[in-house]
């Protein structure tokens, strides 16, 4: 059976979280590739993928709200709001990427990997071991042990 170590990408492109987000884009559309791992020392603390950068360039949604006995009372979050407003002005990968990324053990088989992929909609997964980053496993990846089979 098939692990993420079997088709990881271990030369691994990696951000960081003070990498400006012009450069970012520009290092993903010219490696082609949808996502990096962001890396705070040898921490991994996010993926920046190319659907973050392309939030920045959403309408903003402004929160919907009630009146009830003259109290005005939100139907979203603030935070989310924040959170929202805060990845659209992003200048540096650290405000713009997914933060506490999911990663996979070099020893996930491709069926969990997949299953993650597919049900979290995440297409770029740092692999870590021992809390290092010892490769990545993106959507590609899975795809090439389709055409191989």
């Amino acid at each position: 059976m098939l692990t993420a170590k079997d088709i990881m990408t271990t030369d691994c492109i990696t951000l960081t979280p003070d990498t400006d987000i012009t450069a970012a884009a520009t290092l993903l559309l010219e490696k082609k590739i949808n996502g990096a791992p962001v890396l705070d020392g040898d921490q991994v603390v996010g993926v920046l993928c190319q659907s973050d950068l392309i939030a920045q360039q959403k309408k903003v949604t402004l929160p919907s709200f009630f009146t009830l006995l003259d109290g005005v009372f939100p139907l979203s979050s603030h935070d989310q709001l924040e959170r929202e407003m805060t990845k659209i002005a992003a200048l540096k990968v650290g405000d713009a990427m997914t933060p506490a990324p999911i990663f996979v053990h070099p020893d996930t088989t491709i069926e969990d990997v997949a299953t993650m992929m597919a049900n979290e909609k995440l297409y770029t997964l740092p692999v870590v071991e021992n809390d290092k980053l010892v490769g990545v496993v993106g959507k590609e990846d899975i795809l090439k042990t389709l055409v191989k089979a």
